[in-house]
């Protein structure tokens, strides 16, 4: 199933400022908030849609590949959530809590809290970034690939927890395990009441008692781990895929941080890519330009051969439909276009000298006026 327009989602036009998005994503948020429609599946699940669409429309960069690609800029669905898909309430919270304001208890929202779990703080690991190099060929039909990268994942003899095998964490004492501090100060309004993140357990809601020895109490360790990508096809340079969750490891328990792929291409080394169209510069001899024939051109896929016909101009463009990459949003696939060039000779024996001049001397080989202003016309076609 097709994903909805984020603009649409939220409710705002493609030009809509960081300011305007801001607003409407809020208000959507507070609309479909699981405190105010408890149990009710399908305001939950607008509830992520927006936030989804927020995700992506908020970020300078995420916005331009989106605005010009569409979704398949993101990467698309089944590559662990390209762009944002897949979040859960903990990442929305973690993420944007703080866009909630005073609403649901002043920030504290039940079960949730806004950036808060239970009260507690949620954690997010950070992100991880990495450069992916690929083919023409590869790009032409997308792509599997496997990298391995060192990242922060959670420690396997605690589960994370950052607690020796049989130690228990307690409450934390400042907070009551609920990782928030209330306090009330006297103004000259009155009474005013504040919360902040508890000074002794950083907002965790905890005390471990005894660490565990393999992590020092951080419930994350660094490790190699392999991660498969699959590449969309028609990707291009410069172009950056988010795997949701793919990140590093949050201390402690919390939100995997997101593995951002930076999209590099090799050069092709007869083929030039101009968006979804490929070029490729076609040299003939004299004889195959004069007399036409039959000559073989390179493609992503394999070599196809493309006939000349007799009287070949340098400067024409040959067209082979189909025959260049494919768009990422999949509304087409780009054409090869060959630039006709003529080989001339610049060693000849005195026999091929003598046939040369004998072909000057015939009419036929001398250009019409037509074609002297069709060349003309070219030249200044090409520095206008």
């Amino acid at each position: 199933m097709s994903k909805r327009d984020f603009y649409e989602i939220l409710g705002v036009s493609k030009s809509a400022t960081a300011d305007e998005i801001k607003k409407a994503y809020r208000k959507k948020a507070i609309e479909f908030h699981p405190d105010k429609n408890p149990g009710d599946k399908v305001s939950e699940e607008k509830f992520k849609e927006a936030a989804e669409a927020y995700e992506v429309l908020s970020d300078d960069q995420k916005r331009q590949r989106y605005d010009q690609f569409g979704h398949a800029g993101l990467g698309g669905a089944g590559n662990g959530g390209y762009g944002g898909g897949g979040m859960n309430m903990d990442d929305i919270f973690s993420h944007f809590g703080d866009i909630f304001g005073g609403h649901f208890g002043g920030g504290g929202f039940s079960g949730f809290g806004g950036g808060q779990r239970g009260g507690q703080r949620v954690r997010r690991g950070s992100d991880l970034r990495v450069k992916v190099k690929l083919t023409l060929a590869e790009i032409a039909t997308g792509v599997e690939k496997k990298i391995k990268v060192k990242k922060q994942v959670i420690c396997s003899h605690c589960n994370g927890s950052g607690a020796a095998h049989g130690s228990q964490s307690s409450n934390c004492h400042t907070c009551n395990g609920s990782g928030r501090v209330t306090r009330v100060q006297q103004t000259i309004l009155g009474q005013m009441q504040t919360q902040s993140e508890c000074p002794t357990c950083n907002g965790e809601g905890k005390i471990i008692r005894d660490k565990c020895s393999h992590c020092n109490g951080e419930g994350i360790v660094r490790e190699d781990e392999v991660i498969t990508i699959n590449i969309p096809a028609g990707v291009m340079e410069g172009m950056q895929l988010s795997m949701s969750g793919k990140g590093n490891a949050a201390r402690r328990g919390g939100v995997n941080g997101d593995l951002l792929v930076l999209v590099e291409e090799e050069a092709h080394p007869e083929l030039i890519r101009d968006e979804n169209d490929l070029i490729y510069n076609l040299l003939l001899t004299l004889p195959t330009a004069i007399l036409g024939g039959s000559v073989e051109v390179p493609t992503v896929d394999g070599k196809v051969k493309v006939t000349i016909i007799s009287g070949t101009q340098p400067g024409k463009v040959l067209r082979l439909r189909g025959k260049g990459l494919p768009s990422v949003n999949r509304y087409g696939t780009g054409d090869l276009l060959i630039n006709i060039g003529v080989y001339i000779p610049e060693n000849l024996s005195k026999d091929e000298k003598n046939t040369i001049e004998k072909l000057g001397q015939s009419e036929n080989v001398k250009p019409s006026k037509s074609a002297s202003r069709d060349f003309f016309s070219r030249v200044r076609n090409m520095f206008e």
